[in-house]
């Protein structure tokens, strides 16, 4: 097997980690004005230095700050965006895990004037996590499509964009901006956390899009245009992944249903170099998609999850690599979690302990199956 020098690796990660308590207390204080932010960035890099560590003490040859920046993996990326704001959602969906069904509505932003970036807004944070890392640091961002999804037309300002043209034009400028600044700061590996492509597929979800006065199936080819407009411009060795969930907080998830509403124009239009997919159950469908995978696309499977602290065995993992296999090349494929670990403070589904141990089952694997991580 060939050995990938560049990014996604064979063994891989979404992103986010369980944050130790004492960072979220740094957090929840400042967020109460009770400490500064200068007083937080004290107590949260020290933690990301620690972090980052821990990661290439495993072998990992990538590394992220575990989301340690932010309090959600969403929102203190998309609020620091000009003119976004809270609003009541109008999308409803059930939560489901081992304990019941919740109904919730998720976070939802509205666009309630003129976009704009007054600011960087991930670059500093990855300019510290280069700074304290040996591996490849990767930074995460979340999908531009949820300033859309969530509320539809009626969520974007018809007075600032009577031409919803204007609104994607303007959104994909300020992720252009975000996404260059980064690479001038040496970032090559970043990842846009799509969980939209994902929640088009679960016919619940679709019905939902509908009351909201979309189109399910000409909403990806909009969403497609977006992205792409989106990491347009990059340098050639910079590195995009897709990663596509169907929902993750404190082991419950939104969606359900196989890739095979989007998948030829998920891994053909869209102009990334590989996807994170979530496969850890019967959810997320068969490896039947892959087939529409192009060559030099990577496909990374999560195969291990993150929603419980059952550890999966070698054999298990094995076996499904070799399923997924039967669809593509063998040297199209990667291992990884199948999300984060921790897409929000509170609710972690395992410990800090049973998460490291999941992290190098994947490394175990992936050098048994490819003779590399």
């Amino acid at each position: 097997m060939s050995v990938r020098t560049t990014p996604p690796f064979r063994a891989d990660h979404v992103g986010s980690l369980i944050r130790p308590q004492h960072l979220i207390e740094a957090r929840e204080k400042a967020a109460k004005g009770e400490i500064t932010q200068e007083q937080l960035l004290a107590i949260q890099r020290p933690a990301i230095q620690e972090i980052v560590k821990r990661q290439e003490d495993i072998g990992l040859q990538v590394v992220t700050d575990g989301e340690y920046n932010r309090k959600s993996w969403q929102t203190d990326f998309l609020l620091k965006i000009r003119n976004v704001a809270w609003v009541p959602s109008k999308l409803r969906v059930k939560f489901h895990s081992a304990v019941g069904v919740r109904e919730h509505s998720p976070p939802s932003m509205a666009v309630v004037g003129k976009l704009g970036r007054p600011e960087p807004i991930f670059v500093d944070d990855f300019k510290y996590l280069a700074s304290v890392a040996k591996a490849k640091p990767k930074v995460t961002l979340p999908s531009p499509t949820i300033l859309h999804f969530r509320g539809g037309r009626d969520a974007i300002d018809g007075a600032a964009y009577p031409d919803l043209a204007e609104f994607y034009s303007d959104l994909a400028g300020i992720y252009r901006a975000e996404l260059g600044h980064l690479a001038e700061s040496g970032c090559r590996y970043a990842q846009i956390d799509e969980v939209n492509f994902a929640y088009l597929c679960d016919p619940a979800l679709r019905a939902e899009v509908v009351n909201l006065g979309e189109d399910p199936a000409t909403l990806p080819k909009t969403y497609a245009r977006l992205l792409n407009d989106c990491v347009a411009d990059l340098p050639k060795d910079m590195t995009v992944c897709m990663h596509l969930c169907r929902g993750n907080f404190a082991g419950s998830w939104v969606a359900e249903g196989g890739y095979d509403p989007v998948a030829e124009l998920l891994f053909n239009e869209i102009n990334v170099n590989g996807y994170f997919l979530e496969y850890d159950s019967a959810r997320a469908g068969g490896f039947e998609p892959l087939r529409f995978l192009p060559k030099g696309k990577i496909a990374v499977l999560g195969l291990v999850t993150t929603k419980n602290s059952n550890l999966e065995t070698r054999d298990q993992i094995r076996r499904r690599i070799d399923e997924a296999a039967k669809f593509c090349d063998i040297e199209q494929l990667a291992l990884s979690p199948q999300c984060g670990f921790s897409s929000g403070i509170g609710g972690e589904a395992m410990t800090v302990e049973r998460e490291f141990e999941k992290l190098r089952l994947v490394i175990e694997v992936a050098r048994e199956v490819w003779g590399t991580a």
